[in-house]
């Protein structure tokens, strides 16, 4: 398991599934403010949900919370380019886990495996511009603000901007130098 202060990122187990379907992914007016796409039902064994065999490109994580152990959500790095050395972060946090500073703390983790156990040279974070939560929790573990796509993504009938943050491993805050 991979530690922050108060979250560990350990792997999604097949109990993780039905909470996280119920209490994040059929969330309709979330999933389709974070997924990127339609949001649509998910099935049991839809790969969102997979415990076991991710592709390549991805490490999916769940989120528990180190006092109780309890899942609070899901993390990973998306998009993983070996070539390149890059990455992208997408973190989704229950209901119940949000507004408490989690996200901060599971941006951390994620940077950690991704420069320090993958050694990657760049993560991506892309959010919704009005997704205050993620861009205070990018901006607190160092991501720089590089830009703005206009009316970019389409969520629940409008067009709004998307904000691309970055952080280089020679920024973060947990490279030795």
């Amino acid at each position: 398991m991979l530690k922050g202060t108060r979250v560990g990122l350990r792997a999604r187990h097949e109990d993780d599934t039905p909470v996280l379907r119920a209490e994040l992914y059929n969330d309709v007016v979330n999933a389709a403010r974070a997924e990127g796409r339609p949001w649509r039902p998910v099935t049991a064994n839809d790969p969102q949900l997979a415990f076991d065999n991710p592709p390549e490109n991805l490490a999916p994580f769940s989120v528990v919370e180190l006092e109780a152990g309890t899942l609070i959500g899901t993390a990973n790095l998306w998009g993983i380019d070996t070539h390149n050395r890059t990455a992208h972060i997408g973190v989704g946090l229950l209901p119940s886990a949000r507004g408490k500073g989690y996200g901060t703390d599971v941006v951390a983790a994620l940077c950690y495996y991704g420069f320090a156990v993958r050694g990657l040279q760049r993560l991506q974070i892309e959010t919704l511009a009005d997704n205050e939560a993620m861009l205070r929790a990018a901006q607190r573990n160092g991501f720089v603000r590089e830009g703005v796509l206009r009316k970019s993504a389409w969520v629940l009938g409008e067009f709004v901007d998307e904000v691309v943050l970055g952080l280089l491993a020679g920024e973060w805050e947990g490279a030795e130098g």
